[in-house]
């Protein structure tokens, strides 16, 4: 049975960028979630993300920590993390608590 997108959203938020010391969610890396409930009743989870570039040096972290932090909420079997780059990221998908703590404006 699928779970709210909330609570996986919540729980991505666990995961910190080591360079901006801010969230994931909150940078606005996360671009869709999408849950598929298999054949065997086992709930398969799909999140695309980006990086802040195409070279981010933290990608490979970030992708790791996002797969264990959705892998310990109850209901999640499978996770797959994928790297996109379609849209590019920009600032402007920062939520406002983002853009304070790193002082745009």
């Amino acid at each position: 049975m699928p779970i709210a997108e909330d609570l996986i959203r919540e729980s991505l938020k666990q995961v910190i960028d080591p360079e901006l010391f801010v969230n994931i969610v909150d940078l606005g890396l996360i671009y869709e979630i999408k849950q598929d409930e298999q054949e065997d009743g086992t709930n398969h989870v799909t999140v695309d993300m980006t990086m802040t570039s195409p070279a981010c040096p933290a990608g490979p972290q970030l992708m790791a920590q996002s797969k264990d932090a959705v892998e310990k909420l109850d209901g999640v079997d499978e996770v797959e993390i994928k790297l996109v780059m379609t849209p590019p990221w920009t600032q402007d998908r920062m939520t406002e608590d983002a853009r304070d703590q790193l002082g745009i404006f």
